[in-house]
């Protein structure tokens, strides 16, 4: 994936940089414990100093998206397996064993470590029985501020798996759990630091889930004619600012940008009267169509609407029902 600067906009160039790095983790473009380009590579493909980029990898760090190996590079953390991303990396060609000897491996090695079959028994069946009763509660929790990225990842969890699944707000998240301490915490990786240590006190899951790459709807956007005007709504003002920097730094000023909140009227009637094109999410269309018809006299002109109608990625949906136990 190439990242794009334009060096001539008001937002910070380090901003930019940040926000496309973090999409491209999100939406798996690099999976995790891949190696992130180098200092050296990015500076060479956006322009960008190498200290600006140094400080960029930092505050990926810290915010809990990347992980910095000493003599290694920078790899994106694998927060849903805890491997060790070392070894995820060098173990890519080799061929994966039957889950048989997967299983007399594990055992040989609780063995060397000193236990006793029946203590690997213990150890094994009470990892297994956490994981299922974890895995019979979904807990989808985000900022407060930003909850309508819990509900995206709600509306596309909800009819894929056959168990509960709440939205929480991060804020509320320490009470619901002291109330009732098992479940499995889902997010997407902009979140997960957070929310990590938080299931780590209750002993509960978290597990960080992968975006959509919105491919069909980016390269819709990029083949768009100067001049146009694009405008995002979405139910999550996170989106909207993410969007609203991936576009930037595609097209920069060629395109004019406009978001809103679905439930924003006043906002989203300007937006339909100035756009041609309008990207929204699943929950927001809706709430644009019904808005078009009742205003349809204001309008010189109706946009053409392109939905995005899934904000998770299928494959990231498939691996949280491997992870938490459900069968199709």
């Amino acid at each position: 994936m190439r990242f794009h600067i334009q060096q001539e906009s008001d937002i910070p160039a380090s901003t930019q940089l940040y926000n496309q790095i973090c999409f491209a983790i999100a939406a798996r473009h690099y999976p995790p414990g891949h190696r992130l380009p180098s200092t050296r590579q990015l500076a060479m493909q956006t322009g960008l100093h190498r200290n600006t980029i140094s400080k960029v990898y930092r505050q990926l760090e810290i915010d809990g998206v990347v992980e910095a190996i000493a003599g290694s590079g920078i790899y994106v953390r694998d927060n849903l397996t805890k491997r060790n991303i070392k070894k995820s990396v060098f173990s890519k060609n080799k061929t994966t064993k039957p889950p048989d000897q997967e299983a007399k491996k594990a055992i040989d090695n609780f063995i060397n470590l000193g236990c006793t079959l029946q203590e690997s028994r213990e150890i094994l069946t009470n990892e297994i029985d956490w994981r299922i009763k974890c895995g019979a509660r979904i807990i989808v929790s985000t900022p407060r501020e930003d909850i309508g990225a819990s509900m995206l990842i709600a509306e596309d969890l909800s009819p894929m798996v056959n168990v509960p699944v709440e939205v929480v707000p991060i804020e509320e998240l320490e009470k619901v759990l002291s109330n009732s301490n098992h479940g499995t915490i889902v997010t997407s990786r902009y979140f997960f630091q957070p929310l990590e240590k938080v299931a780590k006190q209750h002993g509960v899951r978290a597990i960080a889930v992968d975006l959509s790459d919105f491919q069909k709807e980016l390269k819709i956007i990029k083949e768009l004619n100067t001049g146009s005007c694009v405008g995002i709504v979405s139910i999550s003002p996170g989106l909207l600012r993410a969007a609203e920097v991936i576009i930037h730094s595609m097209r920069g000023s060629e395109l004019m940008i406009m978001t809103a909140i679905s439930d924003n009227n006043s906002r989203l009637l300007a937006l339909l009267k100035a756009s041609n094109h309008i990207v929204c999410d699943g929950p927001s269309l809706t709430v644009v169509e019904n808005t078009l018809l009742k205003n349809r006299s204001q309008l010189m002109r109706l946009p053409q609407i392109i939905c995005a109608k899934n904000y998770l990625s299928i494959e990231t949906i498939n691996q949280l029902k491997k992870e938490i136990g459900i069968i199709n």
